[in-house]
């Protein structure tokens, strides 16, 4: 059966009777003073807001931009197109909350397809707390998928404009696993069993550090943002919103064993640049710092520091010492 068999609006009934069956409950902000007053099925959805700083993002997901249907399958593209916008949320050290999704669909989508992209889109979001309450779906002729999220944060956010000169940079987990997976996937690289699987699940089913977010906030960190476009870009997009530089050492960039295995003379490009990990980068000063890395997990690092200079600039420091200004690498969709 195809879309174009039930038409639009049988399609978003199968969809809501699949959301309200299935999330785990739109009232985990509740202790915030949240509460959803219009859920699924009207124009709109609407929640009353108590004390708390209410946080909003969006995304979109394009086929043959974003993805291929040769290295995502549909129920991890469900995964991957909330995670991104749960990584924004987690970067602000958030709690996401409330999502809405648009699905442009071409009519010859096999509406078990569109099943499976709702049944990955239910296991992030019941991972994460996330209640889909609404959306729209628009005929396209490719796949693609905007998600808008909010979420709520106890105080005030982190942000990328507050890093001071000295800062040093840390990172809360292992960066390079989605961009050297997507690689095996379309280069079909020979990998040991345990590398593939580690591999294609970074790439397919990337965890956004929500709980590293919300530690990091509560410790007193100010400074944040993910890593959706590698590393070494969206250091210099955070640079540039603070007016300041970085320098980066390569022997401290937290890369997974496995990776280097599969990749031994590419892992550091893939490290900078490859994207797609939603790991967090912040700053903080040095003893603030010390405190804050102990409590993160496996693959958390301190790579380099803030410096004073041209608004933006990255530096890489090789372990011989040399200095290489970083090249840009990381996704951008007209470059």
């Amino acid at each position: 059966m195809q879309i174009k068999d039930l038409g639009e609006f049988a399609v978003i009934d199968l969809l809501k009777e699949t959301v309200t069956a299935q999330r785990s409950g739109p009232d985990h902000g509740a202790e915030f003073g949240y509460r959803l007053l219009v859920d699924n099925g009207d124009d709109a959805a609407a929640w009353r807001t108590g004390n708390a700083t209410e946080l909003f993002t969006t995304d979109t997901m394009v086929e043959g931009v974003h993805f291929n249907r040769k290295t995502t399958p549909w129920t991890d593209l469900g995964w991957k197109s909330l995670a991104s916008n749960i990584s924004d949320i987690a970067a602000m050290g958030g709690h996401p909350m409330y999502a809405l999704v648009t699905l442009g669909l071409p009519p010859e989508t096999d509406v078990d397809h569109v099943k499976e992209l709702y049944a990955g889109m239910m296991q992030i979001s019941n991972t994460y707390g996330v209640a889909i309450v609404g959306g729209d779906m628009v005929r396209s002729p490719v796949v693609f998928i905007t998600v808008s999220l909010t979420g709520v944060h106890p105080d005030n956010p982190m942000l990328r404009t507050a890093a001071r000169a000295g800062d040093e940079i840390g990172v809360t987990g292992y960066v390079g696993s989605s961009g050297a997976g997507l690689r095996l996937l379309l280069e079909d690289t020979p990998a040991p069993s345990a590398a593939a699987e580690y591999l294609s699940e970074s790439h397919r089913r990337p965890h956004p550090a929500t709980e590293q977010g919300r530690l990091l906030s509560k410790i007193g960190v100010e400074t944040a943002m993910d890593i959706s476009d590698g590393l070494a870009d969206d250091l210099s997009k955070l640079c540039q919103a603070s007016g300041l530089s970085a320098r980066i050492y390569a022997d401290r960039v937290p890369v997974h064993p496995l990776v280097k295995q599969t990749f031994p003379d590419d892992w550091l490009d893939l490290a900078l640049n490859g994207g797609e990990d939603y790991q967090l980068l912040f700053t903080a000063q040095s003893r603030l710092m010390s405190e804050v890395l102990p409590q993160l997990p496996e693959g958390s690092a301190l790579i380099g520091e803030i410096t004073e200079g041209r608004a933006g600039e990255v530096v890489i420091v090789g372990s011989d010492g040399r200095e290489t200004a970083a090249a840009p690498g990381g996704w951008d969709h007209y470059r």
